[in-house]
């Protein structure tokens, strides 16, 4: 499981890039008072589920799939640092 945005804007949910193993979590935080999405990408739901369930527990409301339409092996994650190059002798 990664959390590839915490706390995203709306417009962000409607990304079509994201792998179609990419969902959208929703829960309502205390402390602002606000309901907050996360982007999670994860090759099994209840890897997820668990890991908010855990943290938020009651203020858990909703976790559903993205508009991702892309293939996960494919995908890059345009946030991960670039591999390095090997070294010839």
């Amino acid at each position: 499981m990664k959390i590839f945005k915490k706390e995203c804007s709306p417009e962000d949910l409607l990304d079509t890039s994201l792998p179609y193993t990419c969902y959208v979590v929703s829960y309502h935080d205390t402390a602002d008072g606000q309901d907050k999405f996360d982007l999670v990408i994860s090759g099994k739901q209840v890897e997820i589920f668990d890991y908010y369930w855990d943290l938020y527990k009651d203020n858990f409301i909703d976790m559903k799939q993205s508009n991702g339409r892309a293939n996960p092996k494919l995908w890059t994650d345009p946030n991960a640092p670039p591999p390095k190059k090997a070294r010839t002798k």
